[in-house]
């Protein structure tokens, strides 16, 4: 009885130890997974598209699409695409192809993203390679950064700004960005959430 007295009492210690180096705080909430799923993708014009028919090789393609967000397939001419998704655009064939194949059963697989130019992320001016991405849910700065390749040796990284528009008719928002701080030091409250259509600036340093 005295030794499993002596345990509770060594055991209730050690606990009392743990509070103290806690500061006080109560220990951090489990946060329950949630069945939420990411949306599915949007296709825009530039995106490159492989189109299989099931059985039938001759009537399946990979194409681009095109600038007015169609593309043509053989017995499916100018079928709009642009702000369809994969499964709305395999749909959309199987009815059309109805009219020549009995019971066709297609799948659409984007090769190559562009996206909505509603949901595309764009980073201009001193950055290695200044291009267009399809934006991605929890996008920060670092990330576009990253997929540009970097900043030139001329950019002014501290000088960066993001154009946001709340929509096409809204005013341009400008937020800057202090990218030096946030690629040289690892200062983190500069790596700002991009927004689908953001536009990100890096400026030439003046030399």
């Amino acid at each position: 009885m005295k030794v499993r007295l002596r345990r509770i009492i060594a055991a209730s210690a050690v606990l009392a130890v743990l509070a103290g180096c806690s500061g006080g705080e109560p220990p951090p909430q489990s946060v329950p997974l949630t069945g939420s799923r990411a949306p599915d993708y949007v296709i825009g014009p530039g995106d490159t598209l492989r189109v299989d028919v099931y059985r039938m090789p001759e009537l399946s393609a990979a194409l681009p699409v095109r600038p007015d967000g169609r593309m043509s397939l053989p017995l499916v001419p100018d079928i709009d695409v642009a702000g369809k998704t994969p499964t709305e655009l395999a749909k959309d064939i199987e009815t059309r192809l109805r009219a020549y194949v009995r019971e066709p059963t297609v799948s659409v697989m984007v090769t190559a993203f562009t996206g909505m130019p509603g949901k595309q992320v764009r980073i201009i001016g001193e950055a290695a390679q200044p291009l267009t991405i399809p934006y991605v849910e929890g996008m920060s700065v670092l990330d576009v950064v990253i997929r540009a390749g970097g900043l030139t040796r001329y950019a002014s990284g501290n000088r960066a700004e993001i154009i946001r528009r709340e929509n096409p008719d809204a005013p341009a928002q400008t937020i800057r960005v202090r990218l030096n701080d946030l690629i040289r030091d690892g200062d983190i409250t500069q790596d700002v959430q991009m927004r689908p259509g953001d536009t990100l600036v890096i400026p030439q340093g003046w030399f």
